[in-house]
């Protein structure tokens, strides 16, 4: 965009003298770099925010007079073109700047000139070329003054990841260790993150991520001149994070076998998963679960200046059919069955991203859904969002972007189905609207705490609220929808209230090496005589519901009197599960109960096994740039040997990249110290992150806050 030369102002020339020539130039590197709020980047390069001026020095042979011209060029990306805004031409002027690309004279002092060089507050983010040409004494120059990076500005009012609340923006931009919440919705657990966006490399892998996209591939001019949309990078994210569809940075894996790659649970943060991806070429890092895909894009996110956090969803539906009703199955001998592809997940882990919503109105902008996990094509693509979180509480399922799937994440209804084994048909046994969707979590601003935001993707449960909303995207998703045999609605048959109620009890300590120790509690609900056949199962389990091996079995016959209650010891030995147990330490157990001519009542629970306790402590104060003695104690809870044991350790300005630990073999009971050196390299409240794996115990984390001081 070319602006209107103004005259400038330079003092008298009378004598004109030899042509002028640049014979320094000075990014003020430092100074620039604070004022945008860039100062943590490892690199040495000017990264700058858009929308907002940064400031050169240039020193030239002689002073700028009447008769010099100065003009600038930046460019970005391989084609760039003026009418795509990844070019712009603009004079030195002392003039205002118009909302485009502009470079006003601050100083004209001897032989230097003091310049500020502002962006449009929505300029594509990337990589910039900056270039001057000097008109002087009839003859025109052109030179290259360097590169420099363009970031989003959450700072700035006029850019649509503006953040005011500064609480709010230095933790969801500026925050480079976080909290993710896993688990189930009677068990929430924590693991601590390193999103480490600021260390070394980080943000230029971020920028190779959108370059190695398939829309960069296909049309690379048309792609560098959207990233100027939020909305727009943040969709392109979401896809290449997974590797499904595009060489992406991770490869999904919810098998429980990870051979040829590394169990999802052993990461500790982003920064060695990106720079993995790097390393070997660009080639998929193995192997990545929901959360590690959600830690990774939130990195990437926030390392390009886009406000972004990580939120968990407990008992989060997998709806592939978009009838917001997920069907589980099971034959009569409690056996879970792996039948259709809907799925409810313990938990979920997604991210969230704050922008104005300028395709939606600004009745949506705000938080927004996006899904790096691979689990459903979206435009053929595996990428999720950006979906709006208010939109998704008021039912607005017809608007950009898959929303009908993230609604149904924390709305579907729970459909459970009985298989006949005699002839392999199924029957439904029971909906409840009620259980998907709970305790949607995300880290508190400023402490590790847990923040509940359910209420802002939908009504109280049983709400006339709740149940509108639910009609509202039903009536919206029907002309799409494919109403299959699995639709729980408008096939109701007549359902009886079951005549008796059960429930599982955790009776002991639940931790990995010990018996499970659970009681079935049964109770007659009517004041007959009732007789019930129970057959009960225990499968050691991954997160996402996918079956491992099965780890006990029974079956029962218990007579009730009118409103009894009984209940029958469940146990199941270590030597049943150890080999069977995967890192999440989940074992889902489930009764089918059996009154004669009534419908089976199906019992269930999933179990989380506590791992023993892994203990970091820090022997001194720790001082930037002064290397301090952190200890690690483990005592092996078991009455056999563990060997093959590896402490991973890491945490952003407290050491360069990750340590890894060869740790001798325990034997039974015996205990461990492991003496490690960290070098922290910034002051401040730091988090160190360890992952101790061994033959028995495939993933225990630790997190250890540490105060630097200067």
């Amino acid at each position: 965009m070319f602006m209107e030369k103004s005259a400038i102002d330079t003092g008298p020339n009378i004598f004109p003298g030899p042509s002028l020539e640049l014979q320094n130039f000075n990014w003020q590197v430092s100074s620039n770099r604070q004022a945008h709020h860039t100062d943590k980047f490892s690199s040495q390069n000017l990264i700058c925010r858009r929308g907002q001026p940064f400031f050169v020095l240039m020193t030239f042979n002689r002073k700028f007079g009447s008769g010099d011209d100065l003009s600038f060029t930046v460019l970005t990306g391989p084609a760039p073109s003026e009418s795509a805004k990844t070019k712009a031409v603009f004079p030195l002027s002392s003039g205002t700047n118009s909302g485009g690309w502009s470079a006003r004279l601050e100083n004209n002092n001897n032989n230097n000139l003091a310049v500020a060089i502002s962006s449009p507050a929505n300029a594509p983010i990337g990589l910039y070329t900056l270039n001057l040409q000097i008109s002087s004494q009839g003859s025109v120059s052109s030179l290259k003054l360097g590169t420099f990076m363009l970031l989003f500005n959450p700072w700035q009012q006029a850019d649509s990841v503006f953040m005011g609340n500064h609480a709010e923006r230095e933790e969801y931009v500026q925050e480079d260790a976080g909290i993710i919440f896993v688990g189930s919705t009677n068990r929430i657990s924590m693991v601590g993150w390193n999103f480490g966006q600021f260390e070394d490399d980080i943000l230029s892998i971020s920028l190779a991520i959108l370059d190695r996209s398939l829309n960069y591939r296909r049309d690379a001019a048309t792609d560098v001149a959207r990233r100027g949309d939020p909305k727009y990078v943040c969709r392109v994210l979401s896809a290449m994070i997974n590797s499904n569809d595009d060489n992406g940075v991770l490869a999904g894996n919810w098998s429980g076998d990870y051979t040829g790659g590394r169990d999802p649970r052993n990461w500790n943060g982003s920064v060695e998963i990106l720079k993995e991806w790097k390393r070997t070429g660009f080639r998929p890092v193995r192997f990545g679960q929901c959360w590690v895909f959600a830690g990774t894009l939130n990195t990437v996110m926030r390392s390009l200046g886009i406000p972004a956090r990580v939120i968990t969803n407990f008992n989060s539906a997998h709806d592939t059919d978009r009838n917001l009703s997920v069907d589980v199955y099971y034959d009569s001998m409690g056996n879970p069955l792996d039948k259709g592809s809907d799925s409810v997940w313990n938990f979920h882990v997604w991210n969230e991203a704050w922008f104005v919503r300028t395709d939606l109105g600004p009745s949506y902008s705000g938080w927004q859904v996006l899904d790096a996990t691979p689990q459903e094509r979206s435009q053929g693509v595996f990428q999720c969002g950006p979906a709006s979180v208010i939109a998704v509480k008021e039912g607005d399922v017809n608007l950009d972007f898959d929303m009908p799937f993230v609604f149904s994440e924390v709305n579907a209804d729970r459909t459970t189905w009985i298989e006949d084994p005699s002839n392999g048909t199924q029957r439904k046994n029971s909906v409840d609207p009620r259980s998907v969707g709970r305790y949607i979590s995300t880290k508190a601003v400023g402490s590790n705490s847990r923040v509940d935001v359910t209420e802002k993707y939908k009504y109280p449960e049983d709400s006339s609220m709740e149940r509108q909303v639910f009609q509202k995207a039903m009536g919206k998703l029907k002309p799409n929808a494919s109403f299959g045999p699995t639709s729980s609605r408008g096939m109701e048959r007549e359902e009886r209230e079951p005549s008796i109620s059960g429930k599982f009890k955790v009776m002991g300590v639940l931790a990995v090496g010990k018996e499970v120790d659970l009681a079935l509690i049964l109770k007659n609900l009517t004041t007959d005589v009732k007789t019930v056949t129970v057959n009960m199962t225990a499968w050691t389990i991954v997160y996402n519901g996918t079956l491992v091996h099965e780890v006990f079995k029974d079956s029962i016959t218990v007579s009730l009197d009118p409103e009894e209650e009984t209940q029958h010891p469940v146990k199941i030995p270590y030597a049943r599960y150890d080999k069977y147990l995967k890192a999440d330490n989940m074992i889902r157990i489930t009764a089918v109960c059996q009154v004669p001519d009534e419908d089976e009542v199906v019992v269930g629970r999933d179990v989380i096994l506590d791992n023993p306790t892994l203990t970091l402590e820090v022997m001194d104060q720790a001082h930037v740039k002064k290397p301090a003695i952190v200890r690690m104690l483990f005592s092996n809870p078991l009455d056999q040997p563990v060997n093959n044991c590896v402490l991973m350790v890491e945490g952003s300005g407290l050491l360069l990249g990750n340590l890894k630990i060869d740790v001798p073999a325990l034997g039974p009971k015996e205990r461990s110290r492991v003496r490690f050196e960290i070098l922290p390299t910034r002051s401040g409240t730091k988090q160190l992150l360890a992952d101790f794996s061994c033959n028995k115990f495939p993933a225990i984390k630790a997190m250890l806050p540490i105060d630097v001081a200067e």
